[in-house]
């Protein structure tokens, strides 16, 4: 699945890009939170749009039916 590949690879980048910033020698430890906590939010949530479309890769809904997502969810 093309989505699928589209969140790996922006988690990818989003892993590269919180790296930069905790070795950034610069930033002092306020700042790189500041930094980091929009990143981590949206790692956040390419995590769970990744766990859910690899859900729905392995069990694809019935025609005319909801996927059942939120059934599989445990939050």
């Amino acid at each position: 699945m093309k989505p699928i590949e589209h969140v790996r690879n922006a988690l990818s980048d989003l892993d590269k890009e919180v790296q930069a910033i905790l070795m950034d020698m610069k930033l002092n430890l306020t700042q790189k939170d500041n930094a980091m906590l929009p990143l981590l939010q949206q790692q956040k949530v390419l995590k769970q749009t990744l766990e859910d479309l690899e859900y729905l890769e392995a069990h694809p809904p019935s025609p005319n039916q909801p996927c059942g997502i939120s059934k599989y969810r445990e939050d």
